[in-house]
């Protein structure tokens, strides 16, 4: 008997920091949504008292969000699955959901993705650019300093040949207030 893939499509830190092993790696698109510093992190990238923002999968119709899909080595689908769902579902503002994503070569499969729940108190989307940089160059939490988390997502996408003006700009106005 033989199960199918387990697929994961990441768009942030997964892209550059997916803590699972996987036998493929692959640009792809996931219509429907977009990638946006839409959710207060107030455990990895922030705290409580000064949370940070990260990066989630916030659905527009219109819109569209290129990252990596990755297909999990054969045999840890099981222990890749705990990994993520206590790393991403630490505070249940993120909610699991299997999507249909576009591979750069042409298939298309389904992939687990990690999508923010609206009506969560740490979603805030909506915020402008200026809020979003200043809240990042202040922030640190139990995995760093948020400016890493953004600094880190950028250069990997400009990596994939991924261009995103507005982590693009973010990225120089967080360097700008941190200089």
């Amino acid at each position: 008997m033989t199960s199918e893939p387990l697929w994961v499509f990441g768009y942030g830190s997964l892209m550059w920091n997916p803590g699972f092993h996987w036998d493929e790696g692959v640009p792809a698109t996931l219509p429907g949504f977009a990638r946006t510093f839409c959710m207060r992190s107030i455990h990895h990238r922030g705290t409580e008292e000064n949370p940070g923002l990260v990066l989630a999968l916030d659905p527009a119709p219109d819109a569209s969000c290129r990252g990596l899909a990755f297909r999990v080595r054969a045999g840890e689908e099981g222990a890749t699955l705990m990994s993520l769902r206590e790393r991403e579902l630490i505070s249940s503002a993120y909610v699991e959901e299997t999507l249909r994503v576009t591979l750069a070569d042409g298939r298309e499969v389904d992939a687990l993705a990690y999508v923010v729940d609206t009506a969560h108190v740490q979603y805030c989307g909506g915020l402008d650019l200026e809020t979003q940089a200043q809240i990042i160059a202040a922030a640190v939490g139990g995995r760093g300093p948020n400016t890493e988390y953004l600094w880190n997502t950028v250069a990997h996408l400009r990596e994939l040949g991924i261009e995103d003006a507005e982590l693009v700009w973010l990225s120089d106005r967080v360097t700008t207030l941190r200089t």
